[in-house]
């Protein structure tokens, strides 16, 4: 370990020409949309100290074991804070949002000693951020580094993407999602834009750096009761208000139902009221769409709920309410931060799910696996389930994809996503309706939705 310190510290001077270069440009600018401007940031070999600035924390913090490398990142970064320490023997309780390891387990001579002692740097919805070099790329880099075109390193652990998913299982850690990036690694006009922004979310298996972010292990389940709102946005549904009312279970701490009526041209609203009188008994909340489409009544409906866990159910009970307990078990155990309803899985009722709808929840399942780097199966179900405080969250964070989906679902999956949350799939049985006809306009909605993966590929993968 001393000779690598003082291998480092003789590098420092040097870094400085070595950052401006194309990979260290792009490394930032993915730290950078993986991590929201103003968390709580800990980066463990911090080197300079510019990717860390890069991210724009609240508070930063830098450690290095190369006292060279801090002080430069001290005079470059006077804004944050810079420790000489090791990563193995840092000793701090302070907890972060996140914490960074870039191209740091490649030295390290401890690597799961390194991310065990990290737990006391998080808390339970922090992320570990880590990226690595992919093996395919070991004797390209080799060759560059022997033509001087790269900065020289000492020995490399060279961990494929297995072997770090294995580490962060021994040491406590949850995979989030992985990434890859990087396909031209040198700062070159044009070429470099169509291999790193176009080419290289095509070809992830040759990409230069692997990308984890990882999540504390859950703790063992809170027994707590949580508060739940139920939000059960209504149009044309009449005939499934006081079922939907009936058989929608208490969970938790009480449970609050909020119908927001949409623009009916049958009696939903008359019969909110109804329903409401009928049940005082109930927590029910009767509201008015004041814009369109379902994903607006969701975010009014949200708005005056009061719940800890906020649910969607559709009106049309297809989804039966009598799940619901699994969605707040699988929440409140930790098991996800966001749990999505699968249809895909069990056998559905006849007529439930016509053949055309069901290849294009197909394919839709396979875009979303590849855009979010989670995997999920049915991102149109209706009922998603997830804490109100990250709602709140992806709500400030809204403006990044802008305000376009009426329905809803990709809004929240993009959100989510995008904070790094931990996406779980429940699988449901899926049920014909008894009552009304679909909302959903097959061709002119589909259309909407390839508008929609379009502009999110744009936000999540070329960026």
């Amino acid at each position: 370990m001393t000779d690598r310190r003082a291998f480092y510290d003789q590098q420092a001077p040097l870094r400085p020409r070595a950052a401006r270069r194309g990979y260290h440009r792009l490394l930032e600018k993915y730290f950078s949309f993986l991590i929201a401007p103003g968390q709580r940031v800990l980066e463990v070999g911090c080197g300079l100290g510019d990717l860390l600035a890069s991210v724009k924390p609240s508070r930063g913090v830098g450690i290095d074991f190369s006292p060279s490398s801090v002080n430069l990142a001290r005079e470059r970064h006077p804004d944050l804070e810079f420790q000489e320490a090791d990563a193995v023997s840092f000793d701090s309780n302070e907890k972060f949002d996140y914490v960074i390891l870039s191209d740091v387990v490649n030295d390290l001579p401890d690597v799961q000693a390194v991310l065990d002692r990290l737990h006391r740097n998080a808390f339970q919805h922090s992320r570990l951020v880590l990226n690595f070099h992919n093996n395919l790329w070991r004797p390209i880099l080799a060759f560059a580094e022997w033509l001087g075109l790269k900065s020289p390193t000492p020995t490399q652990n060279w961990l494929s993407l297995a072997d770090a998913k294995n580490l962060l299982h021994l040491a406590g850690w949850e995979i989030v999602k992985t990434d890859t990036r990087i396909l031209w690694p040198v700062r070159t006009p044009l070429l470099g834009a169509l291999f790193n922004r176009w080419l290289a979310p095509l070809m992830k298996h040759f990409c230069l750096t692997v990308f984890v972010v990882a999540r504390p292990r859950p703790l063992p389940v809170n027994f707590r009761q949580l508060k739940c709102s139920v939000v059960i946005p209504a149009r044309n549904e009449a005939g499934n208000i006081e079922p939907a009312v009936l058989r929608t279970p208490e969970l938790g701490a009480g449970t609050e139902i909020i119908f927001i009526e949409g623009h009916s041209k049958d009696n939903t609203w008359e019969e909110i009221l109804r329903v409401q009188a009928k049940y005082p008994g109930r927590d029910i909340k009767a509201l008015r769409q004041q814009g369109k489409g379902k994903g607006n009544a969701v975010r009014e409906a949200f708005a005056v709920a009061t719940g800890d866990i906020l649910f969607i159910l559709d009106a049309d009970l297809t989804m039966p309410p009598e799940q619901l307990p699994k969605f707040y078990d699988l929440l409140r155990k930790g098991s996800g931060d966001f749990v999505n309803g699968c249809r895909l899985v069990y056998p559905m009722e006849d007529e439930a799910m016509q053949f055309l709808n069901m290849i294009a929840n197909k394919f839709f399942g396979i875009a979303f696996t590849w855009l979010l780097g989670q995997p999920l199966k049915d991102t149109l179900c209706g009922t998603k389930v997830l804490f109100r405080s990250d709602y709140e969250r992806i709500a400030a964070n809204r403006a990044y994809f802008g305000d376009f989906d009426p329905f809803g679902d990709f809004d929240l999956l993009f959100g989510a996503a995008k904070l790094n949350l931990k996406i779980a799939e429940l699988p449901i049985r899926y049920e014909a309706r008894t009552y009304g006809t679909t909302n959903i306009h097959r061709w002119s909605h589909g259309a909407l939705l390839f508008r929609m993966l379009w502009f999110a590929a744009r936000r999540f993968k070329f960026l």
